[in-house]
């Protein structure tokens, strides 16, 4: 009769587990057509699926192999979504204290400032800004348009 040490040296290289990457993914993507076809399938919900993403975000930079979009590849995952997001009806509408706070946030972000440093109202005092009526950044035609742009739903 074998030991188990025999035994895990005889099977060592067999099963799922010692398949290479491609060849596992390959199996699961069947098993997992076969499912949705049979009704089987798990069916995420939004709370479900945020919260899968979110593991597999952490896992990924843990692990160094997360993809790290560039300013502009953001621009449009974040277009993406919003477009999805209000074609479906479940775009977050901006109320004006919100849209207000939101656009403080990705002022000081753009300009490498901590979120809760320099919070409070003018304290942002980038050059070319220095005297003009705006403390957050942009022109004022820049500032009336996006005004208008949050509330244009309402």
């Amino acid at each position: 009769m074998a030991s188990n040490k025999d035994d895990s040296q005889k099977h060592g290289n067999q099963g799922f587990a010692s398949m290479d990457e491609d060849k596992q993914r390959e199996i699961a993507s069947m098993g997992g057509r076969a499912a949705h076809e049979k009704g089987t399938a798990h069916e995420f919900d939004s709370d479900e699926a945020r919260e899968a993403g979110r593991k597999g975000g952490r896992v990924a930079h843990e692990k160094g192999t997360a993809h790290e979009f560039d300013s502009e590849e953001a621009r449009e995952a974040g277009r993406k979504g919003g477009k999805a997001a209000h074609e479906k009806g479940t775009a977050h509408e901006f109320d004006s204290d919100e849209a207000r706070e939101a656009g403080r946030r990705g002022g000081q972000s753009s300009h490498g400032r901590d979120e809760d440093e320099g919070s409070g109202r003018g304290s942002h005092s980038q050059g070319s800004h220095r005297g003009s009526s705006s403390t957050r950044g942009g022109t004022s035609e820049q500032h009336a348009k996006a005004g208008s742009q949050s509330h244009k739903n309402r």
